[in-house]
């Protein structure tokens, strides 16, 4: 993804699950903790649905995992972070 911010303020929106329990909306002072938070503390079961919107721009679990992913992402990764 071009020119992603990661020190801009965050939001994620949980995804329901199938029992119809639904996780909790997160605040996030950068990107880059929301994005940690998504791929490191929700397991991956718990991801689908789940969005995180940044300068009113919404990505989902696959773009997540990319933003993760990035070479430009600035925190090291949590060892068998999936």
């Amino acid at each position: 993804m071009d020119s992603f911010d990661y020190s801009a303020f965050a939001e994620i929106f949980p995804g329901r699950q199938r029992n119809g329990m639904a996780g909790r909306y997160r605040r996030f002072e950068t990107a880059a903790e929301a994005l940690r938070f998504a791929m490191e503390d929700v397991p991956a079961k718990a991801r689908q649905g789940l969005t995180l919107e940044v300068s009113e721009i919404r990505f989902g679990r696959a773009e997540i995992e990319e933003l993760y992913r990035s070479a430009d992402y600035p925190f090291a990764r949590a060892a068998g972070a999936s």
